[in-house]
C-alpha cells in the first residue's frame, strides 16, 4: 500500500500549524486614536458616538470602545494654547515644590547627622558664641589701650589749648589715627554683637527643625 498521497496532507497541516504559531507570536497593536468606536457626553449632555474622534468633545474625555463595547482607551481633552501654558506652569510649579521638599529632607538628614541630640546642638552653639566673645574681648582690650594712648596725647595737646593750630603735625596726626582706630574697633565690636545675634537666630531655627526629628529618632529607638 502506497503512502505517497499523505504527503500533501502533512504539508498542509504543518503549514497551518506554522501560521497559528506566527499569529500567536504577533503582538496586538497598542490602543490609540484611529479607526474605532468613540463615545462621549458633550457640553449639552448628549451622548455621542462616532467611528472617529468627536469634534464636539475635544474639550473633554472621550472613550474608545472595542467592538464588544468595553473600553479600549481613553483620550483626554484637547487643550487650547492658553490652557497648555497654564498646565505647563502648574506642572513646573509642582516639580519645583517636590524639589524643595526633597532638598529640605536632605538638609534635615544632614542636620540630624551633625547634631544627633539636643545637647550636641547646644554645645555647638556655646562654642560659636564663646569664639565671638573671645574676639570681642580682644577688641575691647585694644580699645582700652588706644584710650590710654589717647589720654597721653590729649595731655600733650592741652599745652596748645589756646591755639591748637600751633600743635605739631606729628601730634595731630597721632590723635587722628587713634580716633580712627578706636572708631574701627567700635564698629568691629558692633559687628560681633550682630554676629552673636545671627548665631542665636540660626541655632533657634535649627532647633525648631531638629526637635521633631529628635523625637522621631528617640521613638524609633524605643
Amino acid at each position: 500500500m502506497s503512502m505517497r498521497p499523505l504527503r500533501p496532507v502533512i504539508g498542509w497541516a504543518l503549514a497551518g500549524l506554522t501560521c497559528t504559531v506566527l499569529q500567536a507570536q504577533t503582538p496586538e497593536p497598542a490602543p490609540g486614536p484611529g479607526p474605532g468606536i468613540y463615545t462621549c457626553v458633550d457640553a449639552r449632555g448628549r451622548k455621542l458616538t462616532s467611528d472617529r474622534i468627536i469634534p464636539e468633545c475635544t474639550d473633554r474625555e472621550q472613550k474608545m470602545l472595542n467592538p464588544s463595547g468595553t473600553v479600549k482607551a481613553k483620550i483626554g481633552p484637547t487643550l487650547t494654547a492658553q490652557e497648555q501654558i497654564q498646565l505647563d506652569a502648574k506642572n513646573k510649579a509642582e516639580q519645583a515644590q517636590r524639589a524643595r521638599q526633597e532638598e529640605e529632607k536632605k538638609q534635615d538628614r544632614a542636620l540630624l547627622v551633625r547634631y544627633p541630640n539636643q545637647s550636641a546642638h547646644e554645645k555647638e552653639r556655646e562654642l560659636a558664641l564663646a569664639h565671638i566673645a573671645r574676639v570681642k574681648q580682644s577688641a575691647a582690650t585694644r580699645v582700652t589701650q588706644l584710650a590710654a594712648d589717647k589720654v597721653k596725647l590729649d595731655d600733650e595737646m592741652a599745652f596748645y589749648q589756646k591755639d591748637p593750630s600751633k600743635a605739631p603735625q606729628r601730634l595731630r596726626r597721632q590723635i587722628d589715627e587713634i580716633n580712627q582706630a578706636m572708631a574701627a574697633q567700635d564698629r568691629f565690636i558692633a559687628d560681633q554683637d550682630a554676629e552673636a545675634k545671627r548665631v542665636n537666630t540660626r541655632f533657634d531655627a535649627e532647633r525648631l527643625r531638629l526637635t521633631p526629628l529628635w523625637r522621631m529618632k528617640t521613638g524609633a529607638a524605643q
